[in-house]
């Protein structure tokens, strides 16, 4: 229990490094681009890839950043490119999973098995349950007409995306880049 209250406090510790404001936002534009280029099939399935940088940064700086941070985003997201009306239960639901991808992925080594299983957890417990059923109240529907749909579709998105964060993770790990973001935050803290 201890270990996992260690990794809120050590996130929460994370906002203190200007480097690591600095890399959340350039995170962050990234991931409006991104989003900016997702398929949209109907009310109810979007296909996207901003995402990658909520994954990055649950890595990077943990459950508590990567909590805030996906809040924040999409919020942000919304105010640049609404999508019907705004829904804060959905946004408290892209919070928990930043805090699930934090806590699968801080100060742990990435594998496709820790992908695997995080991005399964998130897309059951964030995107097939509790989104299907924020939107089911929001726009009226029967909750049990719309999950099948929903849960095809992540179903389906499950491996692809979990293979293009492995992918992307592991790239940005070769060319040194998280390397780049932890050296200035050891040097940071020291100060």
């Amino acid at each position: 229990m201890k270990k996992f209250v260690t990794l809120f406090t050590d996130s929460y510790r994370e906002f203190k490094s200007v480097r690591t404001i600095t890399t959340m936002a350039m995170l962050a534009a990234l991931a409006v681009i991104l989003g900016m280029f997702s398929i949209e099939y109907g009310q109810f399935i979007r296909i996207g890839f901003s995402s990658i940088p909520n994954g990055i940064v649950a890595y990077l700086f943990g459950p508590t950043v990567g909590g805030i941070f996906a809040g924040a985003l999409d919020i942000l997201k919304y105010i640049l490119k609404p999508t019907g009306p705004f829904c804060p239960q959905l946004t408290l639901v892209t919070i928990l999973a930043g805090v699930l991808y934090g806590c699968m992925y801080y100060k742990k080594k990435i594998t496709l098995p820790r992908v695997l299983a995080a991005k399964f957890i998130v897309m059951l417990v964030c995107n097939v349950f509790l989104n299907t059923l924020c939107l089911s109240v929001l726009y009226g529907q029967v909750f049990m007409e719309i999950i099948p749909l929903r849960a095809l579709k992540n179903l389906i998105m499950w491996p692809i995306d979990s293979v293009i964060f492995y992918l992307t993770a592991k790239a940005l790990e070769s060319i040194g880049a998280f390397e780049i973001v932890r050296r200035a935050r050891s040097v940071n803290s020291r100060k």
